[in-house]
């Protein structure tokens, strides 16, 4: 595990990071919400941002769709740490 500083705040660095985000109640999320839902992003503007700008991917394509559907089954990478979104169980 390394510590990255950031201008804003620590980010904490895991190798091959892989966490899931379970979709409760809908079929999809949009992917600007998705970022900060996860507080991945620190607003809105700031999701819009970095996606707009390439650093995100979904299902191994940059994305540059701000409202992308995430649906089940999807992976999005973004600052190294990749998540699956899976079906409510």
């Amino acid at each position: 595990m390394n510590l990255c500083p950031d201008k804003r705040k620590s980010v904490i660095l895991h190798k091959n990071p892989m966490t899931t985000f379970e979709l409760s109640g809908h079929d999809y999320i949009p992917l600007n919400q998705f970022l900060k839902l996860l507080n991945l992003a620190e607003s809105g503007g700031d999701a819009n941002q970095v996606i707009v700008s390439g650093q995100v991917m979904v299902n191994g394509k940059t994305e540059f769709q701000k409202r992308k559907k995430l649906f089940a089954g999807d992976k999005v990478i973004f600052r190294g740490q990749e998540i699956s979104i899976v079906a409510e169980e």
